[in-house]
């Protein structure tokens, strides 16, 4: 079990464990549109969606979960934390979630997808479908977004830092345009190798673009990403 200061996470069936992506979204993603409604794509253990549902008023959180042992988990994990009446979490693909939908919309959309290409097997099918973006094409999550978002929404998610030309470059395609972005790296001395990037309707000509650097030495963490993540992490 994880601990955080409002809430903890089993992840003993799960693929793919807490990790600082998922973290690192759920504290980073702009609410400042006071959403009433949450849409976590790819929930693992819930953990984003708890996140969210700690940092804002939203009556409405949803999550969908392809894997069983992954889904069991999220459910469990959100029937124990103290926001239960407004967490809900489904058991299905991204396409069997938007074939149920009737003109739902969402006033933000979050997702830490899977995002490695290469489709060499670990021999463990679960985790596979967790890492690898053949469950979840980049196309797909951004269509599902472009149908999905209220007309003052935002769409959130972490991806790798090589992949951020064509995954702006792609949500265009959906008019959806950056509304924020942050260049995510290990240490100063580090390469970037993650970007927090929010995207909304509105075309903004001057967005702000910053960067953040995890740790300055092993667990010596930067006054920025404890600020970030103060709320959460029992030490911080």
């Amino acid at each position: 079990m994880f601990q955080f200061k409002k809430f903890s996470i089993q992840q003993d069936k799960t693929a793919m464990k807490i990790g600082t992506d998922g973290v690192l979204l759920g504290a980073w993603a702009p609410i400042d549109n006071m959403p009433f409604s949450i849409l976590d794509i790819g929930a693992g253990t819930g953990l984003i969606a708890l996140m969210l549902a700690q940092r804002t008023d939203a009556e409405h959180i949803e999550a969908i979960e392809i894997d069983a042992d992954a889904f069991e988990q999220c459910v469990d994990n959100f029937e124990n934390s103290p926001w239960n009446d407004r967490l809900f979490c489904f058991h299905a693909s991204l396409d069997g979630f938007m074939a149920e939908l009737e003109e739902e919309e969402y006033d933000l959309i979050v997702s830490n997808p899977p995002f490695y290409s290469e489709n060499v097997s670990s021999g463990n099918a679960a985790r596979d479908q967790a890492r690898q973006n053949m469950s979840l094409p980049f196309s797909d999550l951004m269509e599902a977004a472009g149908l999905l978002l209220s007309e003052d929404g935002i769409f959130c998610l972490i991806i790798p830092y090589k992949e951020e030309p064509d995954f702006i470059a792609l949500a265009a395609t959906e008019n959806l345009f950056p509304k924020k972005i942050t260049r995510v790296r290990g240490t100063p001395t580090s390469e970037i190798n993650r970007s927090l990037l929010a995207f909304s309707r509105m075309q903004v000509r001057d967005f702000p673009v910053d960067e953040l650097t995890i740790e300055t030495a092993r667990h010596q963490y930067t006054p920025e990403y404890m600020a970030l993540t103060q709320d959460f992490y029992l030490n911080m």
